[in-house]
């Protein structure tokens, strides 16, 4: 599924216009990514936890050379999924 199918899932489900569903999209989409920017993790319950990691720093390989590289600590995005989303998938 990809975003325009969503929204379209959204419309029909919510019974609303499909610009309606898209502003409800992008607001959510927005939200949880600035709430992971200021380092706040977004709980919703039964689906999942939206959170922001830290990764270490580490020597990798350049695969062209086979030259060791060194790689940045960085922050990534993390999802875990809720109990309820993985009993409905299941």
């Amino acid at each position: 599924m990809n975003k325009s199918e969503l929204i379209e899932a959204i419309a029909a489900s919510a019974d609303i216009p499909k610009a309606a569903a898209t502003r409800a999209l992008d607001a959510m989409v927005d939200t949880v990514t600035e709430s992971l920017k200021s380092g706040e993790t977004v709980s919703l319950v039964g689906f999942g936890t939206f959170s922001v990691k830290e990764r270490a720093a580490r020597t990798g390989r350049n695969p062209q050379t086979g030259e060791p590289i060194q790689i940045s600590a960085a922050k990534v995005p993390s999802f875990k999924a809720g109990k309820a989303l993985k009993d409905s998938v299941n």
